[in-house]
């Protein structure tokens, strides 16, 4: 079961956001990206992200190799948006962000490029899995701010780290087992920027179900000013 959800929000023309999932017996694997670049570069850029790390995945699961899978798939497409930005003005310095959850019968892994992020729910607990790479979050972890005044920074939507902008990227890889976890949740910094995580875990704990709790989760953003796009992404926490 899967809730999935995008919307381009209240202030924005076209939605740059992507997200893209797979789930066969051998493996699971889910996506959301958040695309930057001017024109439709973002969106080219998040599109080629989600499709092309499923695909990667898909065409290249073995269980011989797949604790080096993600970090394969991401590189891999990394640099395929890199050179294909090289290839029009148009699509010059676009990139895009990328948060996602690979699962087998071993193991879980989850990975992030930027600040779309994975938050896991178990117990009526919330916790956030991934760290954006980002300058808030530098700032945070200097002691320069608290995590109360990176909430709402104006400079909280500049990013360090994102795919495609240059033709190598560093890969942030976090080792879960499986059933750790009741419920995960991708999603793009429109959800984030609008909402806590402490608001997001009220709208799981008093959700019916995953399309439910997505649906809601947008509209709330929304409520609250919806300022970017948002893509919300829910599944279970088991094979």
């Amino acid at each position: 079961m899967v809730g999935l959800v995008s919307d381009v929000g209240l202030r924005r023309t076209l939605n740059e956001d992507s997200a893209s999932y797979l789930e066969r017996d051998e493996f699971k694997i889910y996506v959301v990206a958040d695309g930057m670049g001017g024109h439709n570069a973002g969106e080219v850029a998040s599109q080629m992200a989600a499709t092309n790390i499923v695909d990667y995945v898909r065409e290249n699961f073995s269980s011989s190799r797949a604790e080096n899978l993600l970090v394969e798939a991401i590189e891999k497409v990394n640099k395929d948006i890199f050179t294909f930005s090289n290839t029009s003005e148009n699509l010059s310095g676009m990139g895009t962000t990328v948060t996602t959850c690979f699962m087998t019968k071993n193991f879980i892994q989850v990975a992030n490029v930027g600040d779309s992020c994975c938050f896991a729910v178990k117990n009526n607990e919330i916790k956030k899995i991934t760290k954006d790479h980002s300058l808030v979050q530098e700032l945070v972890d200097i002691g320069s701010i608290s995590e109360k005044e990176a909430e709402n920074h104006p400079k909280k939507n500049i990013i360090t780290r994102a795919l495609g902008t240059s033709i190598n990227v560093n890969v942030d890889i976090f080792q879960l087992e499986n059933r750790e976890y009741d419920l995960y949740i991708l999603c793009s910094d429109g959800l984030t920027n609008e909402l806590t995580k402490e608001e997001i875990l009220q709208v799981v704990t008093e959700g019916e179900s995953y399309v439910n709790i997505a649906n809601k989760l947008v509209y709330l953003a929304k409520q609250n000013g919806g300022r970017d796009n948002i893509t919300v992404l829910l599944f279970g926490g088991e094979m």
